[in-house]
Parts: C-alpha cells; structure tokens; sequence
C-alpha cells in the first residue's frame, strides 16, 4: 500500500486509541466486519473514502486531518491554486485533490477528482458514505452507476445523489474525466 494509507492508517489507530474505543466497538459503529477494520487501521488495506468520512464524523475530526495530518486553520475564506489542492492517493481508479483542505469546520467536502482510461475494463470499485454527493463533469464523458443504474455525463452535466447508496464512475471513450465532487 502507499505510504499515505499508510498514514491515514496510523491517524485512524490514534484517534481510536485516544478515545479509549475498541476495534470491536469501533467496527459495529461503522457498520463492518471487525476482521476488515483491522485490515483498513494496519495499513495494508485501502481505506474507502467513505469509511474515513465516517471515522471523522464520528470523532468529530476534520476530514482533511484524517486524510492529510494538518489542522485546517482558515476561518474567513481560503484559496488553492489551480493544481495546488490536497493530492490523495486513494483507490487506483480515482486521483482525489481536496479543494478546502485548508478551512476549518466545513460543512462540505469539495474535490476535483481525475479517472484515466480504463483500457482494460476492470472491475469497478464500488464506494458508499453517508450524506449526499454532487458531481460536475468538466472534462470527458463518464459513467456513473448508483445503485444499479447506469448514467452517462458528458462535459457541462451534473448529478446529485445520496451518497449512501453504491456508486462508482468510469471514463468512457478513451478519455481522461475530470470532474468536481462536493461531498455534503
């Protein structure tokens, strides 16, 4: 695994650790096997974006400290320069920037998220959170499957759902996507 799920691993851990919660405690909270969260805090495991989002819920920690290591500080406004945002290394599939990494106490998560072509039509990796999520297509044409249905978006289109339900995207026609996600 990369060193940085490395990290969000050992964040995790901590902050469990602090809170006096067991493994056990902690995986029912989440709604999963205790035998899989062990797996996600060791490290070896990719961590779904939605499990993190649920740890920091349920710690009250910022998600861009679960997912970065750095305490937001801006209150009024911040800014990030195009290409500068936070860079996850979260699944193969999808390259997450965070765009308010910087802001405390957000009421919303903003990526630009980036998925190259899939020349070889893998297997999609299915994602669900809590909350709802809004996708704006800025380049590229995509799928996008939530809960079984299939939708294309092509530039300029957007989608909001509930993000509760299993969804994933894939890059069509040979192309790169980019697309903004607001996670509420």
């Amino acid at each position: 695994m990369t060193e940085q799920i490395k990290q969000i691993a050992e964040r995790i851990k901590e902050i469990r650790e602090i809170s006096g919660i067991s493994t056990e405690t902690l995986a029912v909270k989440l709604g999963i096997p205790t035998d899989l969260y062990l797996k996600y805090e060791s490290g070896n495991t990719d961590i779904p974006v939605g499990i993190v989002f649920k740890i920091s819920e349920l710690f009250n920690v910022e998600l861009s400290v679960m997912l970065g290591g750095d305490n937001p500080k801006l209150r009024i406004y911040g800014v990030v320069r195009n290409g500068k945002g936070l860079k996850l290394e979260r699944r193969k599939q999808y390259k997450y920037e965070s765009l308010a990494y910087n802001f405390i106490h957000k009421e919303a998560e903003p990526f630009m998220v980036t998925i190259d072509p899939d020349s070889e039509n893998k297997l999609l990796e299915f994602n669900s959170h809590p909350g709802q999520e809004f996708n704006y297509l800025i380049k590229g044409t995509m799928m996008t499957i939530i809960d079984g249905h299939e939708i294309i978006l092509n530039e300029g289109d957007s989608i909001y759902f509930d993000s509760g339900y299993k969804h994933a995207m894939r890059a069509l026609n040979n192309e790169q996507v980019k697309f903004l996600a607001i996670v509420l």
